[in-house]
């Protein structure tokens, strides 16, 4: 069941102070007398809490995400439509939604943010924090808490936001920008969604998949329209897709996280990104896919060989960045067995033993 924290305030890396902060999340199982067993789950870019919705492969008895062993967290983030504090949250010091005027959050504000509500929950140490692509990026925030944390699982990310990601983030929010409703954001979300949304949507699928996973998918198949008008069957797929999100998204929402996802950088204020990276001790399992072309799998070989002691499980499939959402019975399996050999979960039933990569 989803449940809202109010923070009375909450401070940016930038100075800014927010009151009245809400922090929208749920969990499931149980916080253990020693109040360590709490294991953080960390949502992507349009994703929310419901993790048993879009990871429920993994959550559950005997899964990787296990109730009877951990206390499971997951915690919506600034900027998203789905409860924390957002572009659609009424500002308390004008009475009016925040809107464009909502400040841009960093990946590290997220994480200050969600370790303020697992300090209100009773959490003294984090067992496991695990999360893919913006999520990914908020895991590896989260070492950086030292022995606050004892394990962490990045999947499908880097440990910055390239030129590239960011190229396509900013095509994205131009498109957004171009809508003759935006209006610099200062639209009226009751008025209906801002169609530039549905076609910065269309731009992200595709960068989500591979030029293989749509060959096979779609090749030149043609649909059927109302009427008698037909599209290529990868024009539908496209369409759909960009309309279904504007049934559920914000545009400000859109625009402010595909911001917060370009400040990701592990390196920014702490030093040489090489003598960073090693910094992260914390046993940690890197998950990679081998037709990313966002985080393509030379970013998690990147992670593995700077940090003290990661592993490296490599996804081969064609069906690109969204694999992560996609492959979600490999990745249980990946990630139950080697939180067995970690030995992170005493309660936890055995698992077959993998190899992964050193």
């Amino acid at each position: 069941m989803l449940q809202t924290l109010i923070l009375p305030e909450f401070t940016l890396e930038s100075g800014e102070t927010l009151r009245q902060v809400p922090v929208a999340y749920q969990t499931w199982g149980t916080l253990n007398e020693a109040r360590d067993n709490a294991c953080v789950v960390c949502h992507a870019l349009t994703g929310n809490t419901a993790i048993d919705d879009w990871w429920g492969g993994l959550l559950g008895p005997g899964k990787a995400l296990d109730p009877q062993c951990s206390f499971i967290v997951a915690a919506n983030v600034p900027g998203s439509p789905y409860g924390s504090v957002s572009p659609l949250t009424r500002n308390p010091d004008t009475g009016r939604l925040y809107g464009p005027d909502f400040p841009i959050f960093s990946i590290r504000d997220t994480v200050q943010l969600h370790r303020r509500l697992l300090d209100v929950l009773g959490v003294v140490r984090v067992s496991l924090v695990i999360g893919g692509s913006m999520g990914g990026m908020q895991v590896l925030e989260w070492a950086f808490l030292g022995e606050y944390v004892k394990a962490i699982v990045p999947v499908a990310v880097g440990g910055r936001h390239s030129a590239w990601c960011i190229g396509w983030s900013e095509m994205q929010r131009q498109a957004i920008y171009a809508d003759p409703k935006w209006r610099d954001g200062a639209y009226d979300p009751e008025d209906g969604p801002v169609a530039g949304l549905s076609v910065a949507r269309m731009a992200a699928m595709i960068s989500y998949r591979s030029r293989a996973s749509f060959e096979d998918r779609f090749g030149r198949s043609r649909r059927r329209l109302e009427g008698d008008s037909e599209a290529y069957a990868i024009e539908s797929y496209l369409h759909y897709q960009g309309e279904k999100l504007t049934q559920r998204f914000d545009a400000n929402c859109y625009v402010r996280l595909t911001q917060l996802m370009d400040t990701h950088d592990i390196a920014r204020g702490r030093g040489d990104y090489p003598a960073v990276l090693a910094q992260i001790t914390q046993p940690a399992l890197i998950l990679g896919i081998t037709s990313d072309i966002l985080y393509p799998l030379a970013e998690q070989e990147e992670l593995q060989a700077g940090m003290a002691d990661a592993d490296l499980s490599i996804l081969e499939t064609h069906d690109g960045h969204d694999a992560f959402l996609i492959e979600v019975d490999a990745i249980n399996e990946r990630v139950r067995a080697w939180i067995r050999d970690r030995e992170l979960c005493r309660e936890r039933p055995a698992v077959p033993r993998l190899v992964f990569h050193r």
